[in-house]
Parts: C-alpha cells; sequence; structure tokens
C-alpha cells in the first residue's frame, strides 16, 4: 500500500520534532557534562598526587627501617647469627613433618 501524502507529512513532522527535542537536549546536558568532566579530572589528578606521596612516604620509611635494622646487625652480629640458626631449625623441623 502506498502512503498518503498526510500520514508521510505526519512522520515527517515527527520525526523533526524528535530530532529538535534531541538536539535541544544535547544542548542543555553539555555543559553539564562538560563540568562533571572537568570535576572529574580535577579529582583524578589529586588521586593521582595523593598516591604519589604516599608512596614516596611508604619508601621512605621502609629505608629507615631497612637503616634501623642493618645497623642492629652490625651492633649484634651474634645475636643475629643466633636468630639466623633457630629460624633455620625450625624451618627444619616443620619441613620434616
Amino acid at each position: 500500500m502506498a502512503q498518503t501524502p498526510i500520514s508521510s507529512d505526519l512522520g515527517s513532522s515527527m520525526t523533526e520534532q524528535l530530532a529538535s527535542t534531541a538536539r535541544e537536549t544535547i544542548d542543555r546536558v553539555t555543559p553539564k557534562v562538560n563540568r562533571a568532566e572537568q570535576e572529574l579530572r580535577v579529582a583524578t589528578t589529586k588521586a593521582a598526587d595523593s598516591a604519589k606521596l604516599l608512596q614516596e612516604h611508604a619508601v621512605e620509611a621502609a629505608k629507615g627501617k631497612l637503616r634501623a635494622v642493618r645497623s642492629y646487625a652490625e651492633s649484634n652480629p651474634l645475636t643475629i647469627a643466633g636468630i639466623a640458626f633457630a629460624a633455620g631449625a625450625l624451618l627444619s623441623a616443620l619441613i620434616r613433618r
């Protein structure tokens, strides 16, 4: 069946209305989306900076603890040897079971 001009005009008019509504919605939402994107970028940058700072603090803390352990080991070599022997004996006993 062939469409009548009236139904064709109605379909075209409806399509134009829907397209117009879609364009208006996009135009209305675009600034909000841009603002949200900018806020997300700022938050991401802050989080990355915080993570980097935490990493640097953790590395420094680990280095400090390593220096303390190394200093203790150099000051007390017999104690360290005893601890190593006890750990080895314990590990050996656990492995044999």
